[in-house]
């Protein structure tokens, strides 16, 4: 009997949902795709510019395996905002905050550590932590998507986890969390003496209220590792640029696994990220009010035929679609076949993500406007 060649927790992964709707309508100029959560406006010019110009000037090398030392001190000032006192040497520059994911799970995790991972949610967590040779633990969160103290005390009795993953506001729910319900989860925390992995990449696309880092809450700081990125507000996706933010000693735990697998984050993309901070706030104001208009139109067209809450933040809407009598993945795969509209099955992020299907309104409105129209028209068939 020859040797296994996969290793069994990857071999036994399940490729992304997200992923195979995406890789369907690859080459399909006739599909409007609501699919895949990315900006649709070009990375602002004076960025592009600015990793231009470094580009001529030969600006090529490695940096330090923590990132620039200019653009830790701008992300040092620029999370004051939301409400974190912390220092530069507490910052890791990642290849985007999806290694952020993995070097922050794979640094606090033994053999076994749970994980508490409310779903839906982002579709790397678990896959992440079970790499990480964590256990992940999922706390179904529908219908209001929500976590409290009431929820997180049920599971954190009987697991005795290691940390809780958040992500405010949440991909692909669009909820997002007050200061209020924030110190609830915060107290949960404290009790059972765990870390908090805190996704807060779409921070700067909150509608309901200002942004509030857990971190910022008291006792929090010493327990929260942040991680957040360029590629929702500066739609800097393809550059690949994130950070994290943590205590000392697990910065310091990151900092080994960051500098043996990755070394260092690209440098024309770290000098395009510290152009974002230093000059950007006019263009996140403009990205900001620009979703809030889809949002609100969009919202508004798909509660004609659908339950939807109202997103507040992010850019996705995360309909109900119960009343069709479909599944999740029949709703995704008809709609995409009978009305080229690509959007993704709910149970992609988790199994109470049945009965959903996330929409990224990250779409021009006349994609928009065309999609809500083929959605309603695809509802009204079935009835």
């Amino acid at each position: 009997m020859s040797r296994r060649r996969v290793a069994k927790k990857v071999e036994e992964l399940k490729p992304s949902g997200i992923r195979r709707f995406f890789d369907l309508i690859i080459g399909r100029d006739d599909v409007i795709s609501l699919g895949v959560g990315e900006p649709d406006f070009p990375v602002p010019w004076r960025i592009r510019e600015e990793m231009i110009y470094s580009l001529e000037k030969g600006y090529t090398s490695y940096t330090s395996n923590h990132g620039l030392l200019e653009l830790r001190e701008a992300i040092v000032e620029y999370y004051k905002k939301f409400g974190v006192e912390t220092i530069p040497e507490n910052v890791i520059i990642t290849t985007g905050v999806s290694e952020g994911v993995d070097i922050a799970l794979r640094a606090i995790l033994d053999d076994g550590d749970a994980v508490l991972i409310p779903e839906p949610c982002y579709v790397s967590y678990k896959p992440m932590t079970i790499l990480a040779n964590g256990e992940a633990i999922t706390i179904p969160t529908n219908p209001k998507f929500k976590l409290n103290y009431e929820l997180i005390s049920q599971y954190a009795k009987e697991t005795n986890p290691k940390a809780i993953v958040l992500n405010y506001p949440n991909n692909p729910t669009g909820m997002s969390y007050t200061k209020r319900e924030l110190e609830e989860i915060a107290d949960a925390v404290i009790e059972y003496d765990m870390l908090v992995v805190s996704d807060e990449i779409y921070a700067e696309l909150s509608y309901k209220e200002k942004h509030v880092s857990i971190a910022a809450l008291e006792g929090m700081a010493e327990r929260s590792i942040i991680l957040n990125g360029f590629s929702k507000a500066f739609a800097m996706t393809g550059l690949r640029v994130g950070y994290t933010i943590a205590p000392p000693d697990v910065t310091a735990a990151m900092l080994k696994i960051h500098q043996y697998s990755m070394l260092c984050a690209p440098i024309t993309a770290q000098i395009g990220a510290l152009e974002a901070l230093k000059n950007g706030e006019d263009e996140i104001e403009n990205v900001r009010a620009e979703y809030l208009r889809r949002r609100n139109f969009f919202v508004k067209r798909l509660r004609r035929v659908l339950e939807v809450d109202m997103p507040e933040g992010a850019f996705y809407a995360f309909p109900n679609i119960k009343s069709t009598g479909l599944s999740s993945e029949e709703f995704a795969e008809r709609l995409l076949m009978e009305k080229n509209v690509a959007v993704v099955p709910g149970n992609a992020f988790g199994e109470c993500g049945e009965s959903y299907i996330r929409c990224a309104y990250a779409v021009s409105m006349d994609k928009l406007r065309e999609a809500a129209e083929r959605i309603e028209e695809f509802v009204n068939s079935l009835k």
